[in-house]
């Protein structure tokens, strides 16, 4: 539980504070939401709701500088909707324009990369390649893809004058680890790490980076469970998402139920400033079932966490000093309920700032 005085320096004091927030749903809804907080406690609820992200938005990501929201649709019909929004003042999105795309082809498409799989993984889905994120490494030259189906790191070198890519060499997790996220880390003196989330064996890995032969290099230092020493996962549960914030490193847990029915858990780790070391802090209530989706607002005093099961957005307070979760501030339902193990529900939350 914070104190007081402590929230009163983090932005929760006297008087009501407002932020928006903006969400996706599975079913095809990307939602608007207000945020007002006062003292210790605050009000969330929804304002508006539009669509054009095809029927299945699976990913927004805001560029808060333009002042635009991009969207990414999740369709399993082979055929999906990219879009681009305009964020307005007050939260509310206008679709500024949407690219029809295929597995095969797209009318802006310029090229398309066919992953293959050396041999079958340790676990069920690690039949096919899986590759899960596009991440931009800090320099803005390389992409990284997790392969889930594979468990590799991929690389990739982008040209800067055409924006074409060329592969660099692969870098192997542990075995039936299915890579799902990474996040690029850089300490105040400059130590860089590179962190990522393994959806399958429920951990996360530290890597050391270097940039040799106009590729990264990716070195697996460590990989620690998302779970407390001496503890598991269910048969179900499966990692989801990872942030850092400062020096520390969090990920979401899915279907692990830790603080009671339909409470899953965000684990939390201290990174060491000068090794880039993770170690286990504790685990703290996403006050949500399936918590697939969560980030911090700009001054990492509070954490949105969206739960795609029970497809709420739950704002919790946030230690900056001891980088502990606390508290739920506010809470909202948006859009239908998820069902277990499916894919719908709440898709992913980011704030506006």
């Amino acid at each position: 539980m914070l104190r007081l005085a402590l929230l009163a320096g983090i932005g929760l004091a006297k008087g009501a504070l407002g932020v928006n927030l903006i969400a996706s749903h599975f079913s095809g809804g990307i939602y608007t939401l207000s945020l007002t907080t006062t003292g210790t406690s605050g009000t969330i609820s929804v304002t508006s709701q539009t669509n054009g992200c095809g029927t299945t938005p699976g990913w927004i990501e805001l560029y808060s500088g333009a002042r635009k929201l991009y969207c990414f649709d999740e369709s399993w019909t082979g055929r999906g909707q990219h879009a681009e929004f305009n964020v307005q003042n007050d939260g509310r999105l206008s679709l500024a324009a949407s690219l029809q795309v295929s597995g095969n082809s797209g009318s802006r498409v310029q090229q398309t990369e066919k992953f293959t799989l050396a041999r079958r993984g340790p676990h069920q889905r690690q039949d096919v390649p899986h590759p899960h994120e596009v991440h931009l490494d800090p320099t803005g030259k390389f992409i990284l893809v997790p392969d889930l189906g594979a468990d590799l790191i991929r690389v990739f070198r982008i040209d800067a004058n055409s924006g074409r890519l060329t592969s660099c060499a692969s870098h192997a997790t542990g075995a039936g680890d299915g890579p799902r996220h990474v996040k690029f880390w850089k300490s105040e003196s400059g130590k860089e790490k590179l962190f990522s989330l393994n959806e399958l064996g429920n951990s996360v890995s530290a890597w050391d980076i270097s940039y040799t032969n106009d590729c990264i290099s990716l070195t697996r230092t460590h990989t620690i469970s998302t779970y407390a020493p001496g503890k598991t996962g269910g048969a179900n549960t499966k990692a989801a998402e990872i942030r850092t914030f400062g020096n520390f490193l969090y990920a979401s847990n899915r279907a692990d139920q830790t603080f009671g029915n339909s409470q899953d858990s965000i684990a939390i780790y201290t990174i060491d400033p000068t090794t880039g070391a993770i170690a286990w802090l504790e685990a703290a209530n996403s006050y949500s079932y399936y918590p697939r989706t969560f980030a911090f607002n700009k001054d990492g005093t509070l954490v949105a966490i969206g739960g795609q099961t029970s497809s709420n957005v739950a704002i919790v307070a946030r230690d900056t000093a001891t980088g502990k979760l606390g508290q739920l501030v506010a809470n909202v339902q948006v859009g239908q309920k998820g069902r277990a193990g499916e894919e719908d529900g709440l898709s992913a939350v980011v704030w506006v700032e």
